[in-house]
């Protein structure tokens, strides 16, 4: 299959999808998400391939959604907003659900559903000066795969989500669990390289049966439960609206989404 919007190389049982949109900072549209569901059931079933790096191409590893293709879609009941978010939490949890390691190089900026899809591989390398954070609550919309409590633990998660942080420092995810190191400049991805190369030279059996039962350990907390409950809630809140999404969505209709995003990003700016 040719892509357009991704780009996939192998090396030595080594896969790496990148995501190759960066003129947009790599945003995810339908099509992006449709070709990768496809070369990750093709990486699935590829028995040369042991491990799956996910990276972006460019300035950025991605700045999440793509909220200008957002605005030219047709949203008019809960069915559509249970089909695109559906597509939108799948294309987010078949890294976790991957039989297959996979590992996260990020750099530039992680945020929105790139951040979530980051939380969903298994393992998350940053370049120094990566910046992770979900903004949604600042535009009145929600979460599409609520990993992060259990990631980094309810006291961070509340903190992080609940404020719509969209700045958080390597750093600081380093502290709260949500990455695994941090490396210099592009050594990112040499560093996801030798990571996913050792798990390749690895006893496969070995490798697949222990990242299911680290998973399971998972879903017999709930996990599958829980995130299926909060896209319901997501589905909601995104369906009834409020006054900041309609007013985010009006001016990005009339003077673009760069106006949008600096009324979004003003009202939370300290100016004391």
């Amino acid at each position: 299959m040719a892509y357009e919007h991704i780009a996939l190389t192998k090396n030595s049982g080594v896969a790496t999808l990148a995501f190759n949109r960066p003129r947009v900072l790599n945003a995810f549209h339908n099509d992006l998400m449709h070709e990768t569901l496809a070369a990750m059931r093709a990486l699935n079933a590829d028995a040369e391939v042991e491990a799956i790096i996910v990276r972006g191409e460019g300035r950025a590893f991605s700045a999440g959604f793509d909220l200008k293709a957002a605005a030219g879609r047709r949203m008019e009941t809960v069915e559509d907003w249970e089909a695109q978010m559906g597509l939108q939490f799948e294309f987010i949890t078949q890294f976790w659900y991957s039989p297959k390691p996979t590992i996260a190089a990020v750099h530039g900026h992680c945020l929105a559903g790139a951040f979530e899809l980051a939380l969903a591989c298994d393992v998350t390398i940053a370049a120094e000066g990566t910046l992770f954070g979900e903004p949604e609550v600042r535009f009145g919309t929600g979460i599409i795969a609520m990993l992060l409590p259990w990631v980094a633990g309810p006291k961070a998660a509340k903190e992080l989500l609940l404020t719509g942080n969209d700045r958080v420092s390597a750093e600081d995810a380093l502290r709260m669990g949500i990455i695994n190191r941090i490396v210099p400049g592009d050594g990112v991805f040499a560093a996801a390289e030798e990571i996913a190369t050792a798990m390749a030279r690895a006893s496969t059996r070995s490798v697949r049966m222990t990242k299911q039962a680290i998973n399971r350990t998972y879903e017999a907390m709930g996990l599958s439960n829980a995130l299926r409950s909060a896209l319901d809630l997501d589905v909601l809140l995104n369906a009834g609206g409020g006054p900041e999404k309609r007013e985010f969505a009006r001016i990005r209709d009339t003077q673009g989404l760069k106006a949008a995003i600096a009324w979004r990003d003003a009202r939370f700016r300290n100016d004391g």
